[in-house]
């Protein structure tokens, strides 16, 4: 019998309980304790009078001598204190009571009265009471108000309270004007956005008020609202804050355990800082855990700077930093700054599908007015961070920005130095990132410099006329610190070894005059000199392998070129009227630009070196035993041209347009229609090629139909040359091979088509969504065609402030006219430049919603690809308007980003906390 030593090859049993690390609890748990310590729930504690020492009494008994008698107080009285003048006793209104009132006024000398009736308003110091009767007690100092109550019952005019800038309307009042003091019926006041409705309230003064049976509310309908907080007893400072006791939600009159043993609501008409409560959940598609979200603090550092601290956590040690801040000041600049981090943790360690990888973002977008500084200006627009942060992210809503594929970013400054002639200046940087290859492109710096035209033979008086007078030189540089690296090397030292310097000076020198009166020419001449630090050097190594050596150094060439084209313009009208007739289509009108172009560019041979290329045996291979390169092929604006080039450009523009007969009875002119915005034909001709030498004809053009409702643009290429059995461009023309006359290589179409409900009434009003905004600042689109951003934890993205159309339904529960809205995208690309004859691409996009009921609007995006024969990214949403709350749900049905998210909550910013928030996060990717 043997013994078997146990294996880690045997079954492993885990258990996985609510993970945490020791440290970070521990950490947490400090932090509590200390705030437990050191904070107070609402206001700091008054200070307690200090403890004064118990008097000692001395047991020791001094003895007194008879003779000596006690002390006898004498108190002096002056006589100049007592005035024969008596005192003025106070009187009864210490300032000037203004009364008026529509009916009457009267005064009862008897119960010393006075009594004001229908619309009647007193003015007492900073005290306003408006109401249907007045009723001023002299006698006990009192003012009582209430409202009108006519033969049926309707109670009109109620008592409207103002004092200083807070306003009360209850249905009567006391109010004393000795103490200010007053006593305060079915009140309604309006603070800070929230309204509280008191069954009675105690006005202690103008600061203090303590009110019983309150109820606390954001909703719009007063008289009956769709929630509120039921306080027992509270005392309420306007402007300030509201502290209760037991404090429960009421929904519709229907208590609900959702309440507080206290509760404390900070009011002021100010930014004012305070702690964002988060949301939590449980993470299950990669594993983390239970989680708190978008929890943090909110500083107000000033009137023109704010600053949000958010934050997440899970229980197996994942976690999310973002600063969020935004500045402004008026008629100068305003802008935002957005920082994102996150550790992410998937699963835990030793198991197979454990990973650690950390990403970031960053967002920067600023803006200046052009009145602050109208010679100089910067802006930056800044979106760059980790490749897969849109993908990776826990806390991401904005699945539109899941789709792009790059990240780019520019902040630039330029100044204007006026005068004659003037010189402008740039510095720009800028980034580029390819989120798919990791691939990064940046300018650290671009500076770029020119000098406005001069016209050295320009009349001092009167127009320019002639080729000589037109002539006119300018000089621009472009100077570029150019950076390509990776997505690992980003911020690190690495990233600037194969960096690239150089400097491009132009000096063009051009003139325009007509020819034959109805055409007209320029001509230029343009001269370059591109400055380098990085040149190579080839050559061949003792093992026959051919070595490129990167060299630094400044280095130099110079190139020119001249060109000269010539053009006009042709109208066409084709008149369809006839006497006696008056068709739909009265004329069409066609405008055709044709012009013509010649462009000489020399050969700069001296720039170009060769070396031997030696074959395995030693010996040289003739022919091909040099090899031609230029030391500048890595110089960032380009090589100079090595052979002689001597092209004819020729293009023709088209332009159609159609007069309409106006549906319009009364319209006296007919409406202009357009056919085709653009129809554009072009190609060129090499007179110095010894083969090829026809360039492709391309030919694109796009139009508007459907009241410009409908964008289509279309492009082709037609390639005059045949192909031989591999499939090359062969000098021989297509025609003369037994084909057409030209080759369809590649062709293309996009349509776009956008339209609702309101294009046909005439109600149309594109408005400024707030989502579709933080959209275009990711990188995105412009539409909601790649799904809607939806981060309710954040409602700045949220469409609350919709204007309610006049001419809806009176009903709340239908709509006769149904809103809606439709926007198609519909893309087809064909490739056969290598007979390939197939659809490269052939996709259609769309997105709509539809809002069945004025509170009730259902929408969807998604698309569909012809080509491999599936559903692209899909989103479902559905939003309900439930007044004072909204719910939202949105879902991924499926695909990579298979997810749902719910949230029901309170809309106004004063309770927004008070949320449930429900999300099923998408499956891990590796």
């Amino acid at each position: 019998m043997a013994i078997q030593k146990p294996s880690h090859t045997l079954a492993k049993i885990h258990l996985k309980a609510l993970h945490t690390k020791s440290f970070n609890t521990l950490f947490i748990l400090s932090f509590t304790v200390f705030i437990n310590m050191f904070c107070f729930a609402q206001e700091l504690p008054k200070p307690k009078d200090p403890i004064k020492p118990a008097p000692i009494t001395d047991s020791t008994v001094v003895k007194t001598d008879s003779i000596i008698g006690l002390p006898i107080p004498i108190k002096e009285i002056d006589s100049t204190l007592k005035d024969s003048v008596p005192k003025k006793k106070k009187e009864f209104l210490a300032d000037i009571v203004k009364y008026k009132a529509k009916d009457y006024v009267s005064l009862n000398q008897r119960l010393q009265q006075t009594t004001l009736y229908n619309e009647a308003e007193v003015i007492y110091g900073d005290m306003t009471i408006t109401s249907g009767i007045i009723i001023i007690d002299h006698n006990k100092d009192l003012v009582f108000a209430k409202g009108i109550e006519d033969s049926t019952g309707v109670y009109t005019q109620p008592p409207v309270f103002k004092q200083g800038a807070n306003v009360v309307e209850p249905d009567s009042m006391v109010f004393n004007t000795v103490s200010k003091k007053a006593l305060i019926y079915n009140s309604r006041t309006e603070q800070s956005g929230g309204t509280i409705i008191s069954e009675i309230s105690k006005r202690e003064n103008d600061s203090v008020i303590f009110v019983k049976n309150a109820k606390f509310t954001t909703s719009e309908n007063l008289d009956d609202p769709e929630y509120y907080f039921l306080m027992r007893r509270a005392k309420f400072v306007p402007g300030k804050k509201v502290v209760t006791g037991l404090a429960n939600m009421f929904i519709y009159d229907v208590p609900t355990p959702i309440g507080v043993p206290f509760a404390y609501f900070p009011m002021s008409d100010k930014q004012t800082s305070g702690i964002i409560f988060p949301s939590f959940g449980e993470d299950n598609g990669n594993d983390r855990g239970y989680f708190l979200q978008n929890g943090g603090y909110y500083f107000a550092i000033s009137d023109y700077i704010d600053l949000a601290v958010l934050g997440d956590y899970y229980t197996n040690g994942s976690y999310g930093l973002r600063f969020e801040t935004n500045y402004a000041t008026r008629y100068r600049y305003n802008g935002n700054l957005s920082v994102r981090y996150e550790n992410l943790i998937n699963s835990e360690r030793g198991f197979p599908d454990f990973s650690k990888s950390t990403i970031y973002n960053i967002r920067w977008s600023h803006s200046q007015d052009s009145k602050a500084s109208p010679n100089s200006r910067f802006s930056a627009s800044v979106n760059l961070g980790s490749s897969t942060y849109y993908k990776q992210s826990t806390n991401q809503l904005n699945l539109s920005n899941s789709q792009n594929n790059t990240l780019s970013s520019s902040i630039s400054y330029s100044k204007t130095f006026q005068g004659e002639p003037q010189a402008n200046m740039s510095v720009t940087a800028t980034h580029s990132q390819n989120t798919n290859t990791e691939s990064i492109n940046m300018t650290l710096p671009t500076f770029q410099g020119s000098v406005s035209r001069i016209f050295p033979f320009e009349p001092k008086v009167g127009t320019k006329k002639g080729i000589i007078q037109n002539i006119n030189f300018q000089y621009n540089v472009r100077a570029e610190n150019r950076i390509q690296t990776t997505d690992s090397l980003f911020f690190k030292k690495e990233m600037f070894d194969e960096a690239r310097i150089g400097a491009l000076h132009t000096i063009p020198l051009t003139t325009n005059f007509k020819v034959f009166k109805y055409f007209s020419m320029s001509a230029s001449a343009t001269f370059e000199e591109n400055w380098t630090y990085n040149t190579i050097k080839k050559f061949q190594d003792e093992e026959g392998e051919i070595i490129t050596e990167d060299l630094t150094g400044f280095d130099r060439f110079y190139t020119y070129n001249f060109s000269t084209s010539i053009g006009t313009t042709i109208y066409g009208l084709f008149d369809f009227k006839k006497e006696g007739k008056d068709p739909k289509i009265q004329a069409i009108r066609h405008v055709i630009r044709p012009s013509i172009s010649y462009n000489i560019n020399p050969a700069f041979d001296q720039y170009y070196d060769s070396f031997e290329v030696v074959d395995a045996d030693g010996t040289t291979t003739g022919d091909i035993s040099r090899e031609e390169y230029t030391r500048f092929q890595g110089s960032i604006f380009g090589a100079p041209n090595q052979n002689f080039s001597s092209s004819l450009g020729i293009s023709v523009g088209n332009n159609f347009e159609a007069k309409v007969r106006d549906k319009d009875s009364t319209a006296t002119e007919p409406k202009k229609v357009i056919l085709l915005n653009n129809l554009n034909f072009s190609t060129s001709y090499n007179f110095a090629a010894d083969s090829l030498k026809w360039s492709p004809m391309r030919v694109s053009g796009g139009t508007s139909i459907l009241k410009d409702k409908m964008s289509i643009n279309f492009g082709a290429t037609l390639d005059p040359y045949a192909l031989d059995n591999n499939n090359r461009r062969v000098n021989t023309y297509n025609i003369n091979n037994g084909g057409s006359l030209f080759r369809l290589t590649t062709a293309n179409i996009n349509m776009s088509y956008s339209l609702s409900s309101k294009t046909f009434d005439g109600s149309e009003n594109p408005q400024n969504d707030a989502a579709i905004q933080e959209s275009i600042r990711s990188g995105g689109r412009a539409d909601d065609l790649f799904g809607k951003p939806q981060d309710f934890a954040d409602q700045r993205l949220s469409d609350d402030d919709k204007d309610e159309d006049g001419d809806k339904e009176l009903s709340d529960l239908y709509n006769y006219k149904i809103p809606w809205s439709l926007r198609l995208a519909y893309a087809v690309n064909y490739s056969n430049s290598t007979r390939q004859d197939e659809i490269s691409s052939h996709s259609l996009m769309f997105s709509g919603d539809v809002e069945f009921s004025p509170r009730w609007t259902v929408g969807a995006s998604s698309g569909y690809d012809f080509k491999n024969q599936g559903f692209t990214l899909t989103q479902f949403r559905f939003e309900r308007d439930l007044l004072s709350w909204r719910l939202n749900f949105s879902w991924v049905p499926f695909g990579t980003y298979n997810q749902w998210n719910f949230f029901v909550g309170i809309k106004s910013n004063l309770l927004k906390d008070l949320k449930y928030d429900k999300r099923r996060q998408r499956d891990q990717q590796l």
